[in-house]
């Protein structure tokens, strides 16, 4: 029966998981102490009541410095929080037309698709055809053509207009 392989675990080799005979020691006050074995770094870490944590594993040799590893751990999640807070997913918003639309109707949907573009959604403008309306799909065209030079200074299109089954669907993104 074959062994199994190390476990593998995320972040920076600490103490005794780093296994290289020398390196490069950093103290806790940012002082450069020069090259030294991993034996020694480990006591010296142990000596100030700190962790030895790898920082630079690919140099040569590895970059280790004196610190608390759990309040290192602990600003680490923190910038990570932080990072994930000031994501913003991009939402793909539908609006949905017919041919003969109103001019009205076709203002109010407008100024919904401008509110979406200025909060930083995608829009999927989708124009539905009924009956009788598929034998001109010329019109559906041209009101598609309409929503994109009305847009034209907020948005780019990102999918040119083209026809699913009875549906004509274009996709615009904010610029």
């Amino acid at each position: 029966m074959k062994a199994a392989p190390p476990v593998q675990k995320d972040g920076p080799r600490v103490n005794e998981e780093i296994r290289v005979r020398e390196v490069h020691l950093i103290d806790k006050d940012g002082a450069n102490r020069g090259t030294v074995t991993a034996a020694e770094a480990v006591r010296l870490a142990q000596e100030a009541g700190l962790d030895l944590v790898e920082i630079a594993p690919n140099a040569n040799p590895p970059v280790c410095k004196l610190m608390d590893f759990g309040k290192f751990k602990y600003q680490e999640q923190k910038k990570a929080a932080e990072a994930r807070k000031k994501q913003k997913v991009v939402e793909v918003k539908e609006i949905k037309f017919r041919p003969m639309i109103d001019d009205h109707d076709y203002d109010v949907k407008l100024r919904s698709m401008v509110r979406f573009f200025e909060e930083g959604d995608k829009v999927k403008v989708t124009l539905r055809f009924r009956g009788r309306e598929m034998a001109h799909q010329e019109l559906g065209m041209q009101l598609l053509n309409r929503v994109k030079e009305d847009a034209g200074k907020l948005a780019k299109v990102e999918q040119e207009p083209r026809m699913e089954g009875r549906q004509m669907v274009m996709v615009l993104a904010p610029r």
